[in-house]
């Protein structure tokens, strides 16, 4: 008796925004997606776009959170992958390093959406190495493009 109960205080939480928000709602298209409310305060009434620009913001603000995330949509690993090749442009290999580290841990799950086309297969072939030649090949995938991340650079 108290299940139901407890199903529909919950429920009625939720709806009116009193809890803070760890996913997006049950249906939607990344229900899969999860982050620790710790580090990002969303109410669980905002909509869906919103909750997702808001933790596309902390994560162009503090890359490092994007380790906090499960299973990242296209458009947060976008997030980080701007900040992973502006580092590689200005020379900052370790702190891109760093950040290619977080994609790799986000892309050890199956259920992680590839945002960019045959970054899971640099990833799965790279499985073997260790984790230093690992970042390398991603950083080498990422940077070695001539116009990374659907960015279109003039000469």
């Amino acid at each position: 008796m108290t299940s139901p109960i407890l199903h529909l205080l919950k429920r009625l939480s939720r709806a009116l925004g009193l809890d803070t928000a760890d996913s997006f709602p049950p249906g939607h298209r990344y229900a899969r997606t999860r982050w620790n409310a710790a580090y990002f305060d969303i109410a669980s009434n905002v909509q869906p776009d919103e909750m997702e620009r808001r933790i596309c913001d902390a994560i162009a603000n503090t890359p490092l959170v994007f380790g906090h995330i499960v299973n990242p949509t296209p458009r947060m690993q976008r997030t980080l992958l701007g900040l992973l090749e502006q580092r590689l442009r200005l020379g900052h290999r370790r702190e891109a390093a760093q950040l290619a580290a977080l994609l790799l841990r986000a892309y050890g799950s199956r259920d992680t959406p590839e945002a960019v086309p045959g970054l899971r297969a640099v990833i799965d072939a790279g499985a073997h190495l260790d984790g230093n030649e690992r970042i390398a090949a991603v950083l080498d995938f990422l940077g070695g493009s001539a116009a990374p991340f659907d960015v279109i650079e003039m000469q």
